[in-house]
């Protein structure tokens, strides 16, 4: 996969959704058929429905997978992503900049930014102006993955173990500089299993390898194949 530069130490993983939409496919995929484990999705829905204040700004929300969870629980929901599937997301959907947010100050109760900062090369500018259009007290949740995700593929995987901008890693001291973080949740255990090398080729294409990069890479491998998923949920408060 390749990636802008964020700055000296890390960089920021490239918005591909329009260019290379079959890559977003296989991600969907190979999550949807093969985890052994649920997403984030459920728990944090369920979370903001039981503690948080409507509406909620679903940043980098894509096509509203967070929002149709939300809204028969209850919360109103605003989708944002700079993605043309966005569209598709339940109304109301906003295509706009993540680091330049459309809102006024403290338009909504909580904003969650699920699988998504670490898209933007200055997260940091990001996150403070997520905090102005929170409320005080009001409710935010991210999640990233870690730069030694998926070890078990990290041969076939170039950039594996680089850091980029909002990773496991840092995400936790980037929040806080503009947070008060409330919980930090880690994970790093096997959560999906590859069946066969088919399915190894369309984890590493969802992963950013091109088609023959995706073949190639899975022939290194013997399947059945246990993946260890490395990352983080932090859950904080505007001050």
């Amino acid at each position: 996969m390749i990636r802008r530069r964020a700055d000296a130490g890390s960089t920021a993983l490239p918005v591909d959704y329009d260019r290379d939409p079959e890559r977003f496919a296989a991600n969907q995929a190979a999550t949807s058929r093969f985890c052994i484990a649920g997403d984030v999705h459920g728990p944090v829905a369920e979370r903001l429905a039981s503690t948080a204040t409507p509406p909620v700004l679903d940043l980098g929300g894509g096509d509203g997978t967070l929002a149709r969870l939300l809204v028969p629980l209850g919360m109103r929901t605003v989708v944002l992503d700079q993605a043309a599937y966005v569209e598709r997301a339940p109304r109301p959907a906003v295509r706009a900049d993540a680091h330049r947010l459309p809102f006024t100050e403290g338009s909504f109760g909580a904003v969650a930014a699920l699988w998504m900062l670490y898209h933007l090369g200055d997260p940091l500018l990001a996150l403070s102006d997520i905090a102005r259009v929170l409320r005080p007290g009001g409710t935010f949740v991210a999640c990233t993955s870690s730069r030694f995700n998926d070890p078990e593929l990290a041969s076939a995987l170039p950039e594996w173990g680089r850091p980029f901008s909002f990773d496991a890693e840092t995400a936790p001291t980037l929040v806080s500089n503009v947070f008060d973080v409330v919980e930090v949740q880690r994970w790093d255990a096997p959560m999906v299993t590859l069946p066969d090398q088919r399915a190894v080729g369309l984890f590493l294409r969802g992963r950013g390898l091109s088609p023959q990069q995706a073949r190639q890479g899975a022939e290194r491998f013997t399947t059945p194949l246990t993946v260890t998923k490395r990352g983080t949920l932090i859950w904080a408060r505007r001050r």
